[in-house]
Order: structure tokens, then sequence, then C-alpha cells
């Protein structure tokens, strides 16, 4: 890791800039399979799912034989850890539930706000070197929660036009039957605009690669709506005296091994070991099964040595990290002021691989800087608010004379006529 001593405030863009993404073509590359989808349906899908994932496929959605067949072939083990984890994500998304809101603005003005249910999302499920099962559980469970109608999965089959049974077995444990064997960029195209056989959905969640992220942007623009804008995972740890070197090596490795193109921060406070976390970082490294992917990542990674902790604090929020990791002394205390993060993990008994998977809460989390302005998915992502207004004739009296001054004032006689006429009725 590049060490950085002191760095001026004005060396932080750069410094903390995220790794860039380079594809030729991309733009032109989702256009077009956006396009063929749209026009082409099954026949597209199947096509480019011959192309990108070197499947032939006879049919693209699972029937209830095939989520039999991958619920058998997952061990008991494994059921119950992730039982475990759905249990704990249930619990924790079922208490964001509210009943609304009921105010009387003035006396015969009553205004009210109601949620109510997206009717039909999408949800993608990576299932390639990775294949994150997990991301069923985060997604699938609000979902139902929320009361979605129609909840449609989307996951890449392997050579043999399989999926993981294990992104299988979770889509049945949280109750979604529409799984579909289709990815990348015609898996996003197929739940924007629908096929013979899948779904149209109104709204698409789930991360990807950046063919994925790209296909999700380019139909935002096409009127559905996506969980919010997405790059390469990233972690800051911000450690300092009381930190234990091979936790903190561990845990910025375990977000190194996403990809290639993650990126993983050091923010060494006081007292932080720092050439003994890269020592234990050598020393895991080698025992990893994706040891040269997270090798790669580790060549975009940095720690840096802030003068004091208040200094640690502004980069913290100017860096606005996905998942952030306070293994510090007093680590309430700092999490208290920190504005810009995607999850927060505090001591050095929470590594980010419990909100990955299992503590309870959600791990679809802005990404690049966006935790800034966007949240992670929560069981708010999946509803949508209407509000609500009902005046009795004492509190249109009341009110009228403002909304008559108002719309006379903005030209727009049609809306004073609306109230006038009312008032003039006997």
């Amino acid at each position: 890791m590049k060490v950085h001593l002191y760095p001026e405030h004005s060396t932080w863009a750069s410094l903390l800039a995220r790794p860039s993404l380079e594809a030729q073509d991309l733009d032109q590359i989702v256009a077009t399979v956006l396009d063929e989808v749209r026009k082409a349906g099954d026949t597209a899908l199947k096509r480019y799912t011959a192309r990108f994932d070197h499947a032939q496929l006879d049919h693209i959605a699972l029937g209830t034989a095939d989520l039999d067949a991958a619920e058998a072939q997952i061990p008991a083990a494994l059921r119950q850890a992730m039982q475990t984890a759905a249990a704990n994500i249930s619990r924790f998304h079922e208490a964001q539930r509210h009943q609304g809101i009921e105010v009387e603005t003035m006396p015969g003005v009553r205004c009210w706000r109601q949620s109510r249910p997206i009717e039909k999302v999408g949800l993608y499920i990576p299932g390639g070197t990775a294949p994150l099962f997990s991301t069923v559980l985060m997604l699938g469970i609000p979902a139902v929660l929320a009361g979605c109608r129609d909840i449609v999965l989307c996951t890449p089959p392997d050579p043999q036009g399989n999926i993981n049974p294990a992104i299988a077995y979770a889509a049945r444990l949280v109750g979604i039957s529409q799984v579909f064997k289709v990815g990348g960029i015609q898996a996003i195209a197929a739940m924007a605009f629908g096929t013979e056989t899948v779904p149209r959905v109104y709204k698409i969640f789930g991360p990807g690669n950046q063919y994925v992220t790209a296909a999700k942007q380019a139909v935002s623009r096409l009127g559905v709506a996506i969980d919010m804008p997405a790059g390469p995972s990233e972690v800051m740890v911000c450690a300092d005296h009381t930190a234990n070197p091979d936790f903190v090596a561990a845990d910025l490795l375990s977000q190194a091994e996403h990809g290639a193109d993650s990126q993983v921060v050091l923010l060494a406070l006081e007292g932080c070991p720092v050439a003994a976390v890269q020592e234990a970082i050598e020393r895991q490294l080698p025992a990893l099964p994706r040891a040269e992917i997270a090798r790669q990542a580790l060549q975009n990674s940095l720690a840096i040595v802030p003068k004091n902790r208040g200094e640690a604090l502004d980069l913290i929020n100017a860096y606005a990290p996905e998942h952030l990791i306070l293994a510090v002394e007093h680590a309430e205390d700092i999490a208290g002021q920190v504005l810009n993060a995607g999850s927060v993990f505090l001591g050095n008994y929470t590594p980010e691989s419990v909100g990955d998977y299992a503590s309870g809460t959600n791990h679809t989390l802005p990404t690049n800087g966006f935790a800034r302005a966007f949240s992670g998915v929560s069981l708010e992502s999946f509803q949508k608010n209407i509000t609500f207004q009902q005046l009795s004739r004492e509190g249109l009296q009341a009110l009228g004379p403002a909304v008559e001054a108002m719309a006379h004032a903005e030209q727009l006689e049609a809306h004073r006529q609306a109230v006038r006429i009312r008032l003039e009725t006997k």
C-alpha cells in the first residue's frame, strides 16, 4: 500500500479518486444490446447469452422442478446460515415500516401521506466468479415485506445453462418464484422492456459489472427507475493504536477480493501500526483463493496518515465510503460525526463481512462517493409515498383567499377560478 503522510487538503481530491473504468465503446455496446432485446425479445436474450455467457438455453425461466433440484444441492449448514441471515435481515427491515403521517395544517384542511409498494420490481443478481446469493436476501426480503406484487429475478447461467443453486435456493427462501437465467446488459434490457418470458418492471435493483451498471443508467434515462448509481465496491478502515493489525488486514483483503477494480483505503490515526498491517496483508494474501484479484485491487489501495482526528473525519466525509470500519477507541464518538458513508462498522469485532451477510443491515450501498447524497437499499426503496388532502367547506373558505392571490400573481386564472367557483356556490 502506498502511504501518504499528512497530505495537504489541496491533494485530497486526486488522492481519494476512485479507479477509473476503461471500457472502449461501452455506451455503444449497451445501446446495441438494449435495442436488440427491445425488438427481438427472448430470441435476443438467448443469442446474447450464448455470446457472453457461452450457454445455449432451451428455456429462460426456472420452473418448480429446477428450484427443487437446487435446494437439494445446498448443504444443511449453508441452509441454516442463510436462514439465520434471512431472519436478521427481515427483523431489521420490518422495523423500518411506518404508518404514515396525518396533519391538520389549519382548521378544515387535512393532509396525510401513506406508503404503497412498487408493484413490479426487478432484482439483478451477479453470478460470475462470485455468485452473490446473499444479494437475493438483501433485495428479495425488503421487496416481499414492502408488498411488491411482481418480483422478477435475473441471474446469468454457467456454460451448462444452470444458475448457481444457492441463488435459486435463496430465491425460494424469500418467496420469489419468477427466476430467469439471463445476465448482463440483456437482463437489464429484459426487465426494462419485457420479453415474451421476462415481465417488464418499474424499478431495477442490484449490483453488477461496468456493463450492468451502464445498462441500468441507460434504462433510467428511458423511464425505468433504478436503486442508485453504482461503481466498484470499496472500504475505508479507520484505525488507531487499539486496532489489531491482523484484523485490519483481513478487512482490507475481504473488500479487495471483490474485484480488481475495488478500492481499499487505510486511514491511520495515532499509533496505528501501518507497517504491521502491510506485513499482515502479505502474510494473509497468498492463502486466498482470489489472491490474484485481491492483489490487483491492492494496486489501487492507499494508506493515509492524517494530522489529527478532526482531519480524519474530514477525509472520511470527503471520501464518502461505501463501507466504513471504525477500528478505533471511542468509535461511537467518531461515528456520531460521520456525515457521508453507506454503512458504518464500529469496533474491532465488527468486520464488514457481517453487514455483507447476516447482521441485518442491507449490503446494497452507494459507491463511488454517492453516499454524499444516496442511502443504501431499505424497505422504503421498494415503496413510494402518496400524499392526500381533504378540505371541508370551512377549510376552503379559510385557505381559498391565499390560493386565489397566489394563482392570480402567477397569471393562472383557471387555478383561481377553481377555488372561486366553489366559494361562490351556495
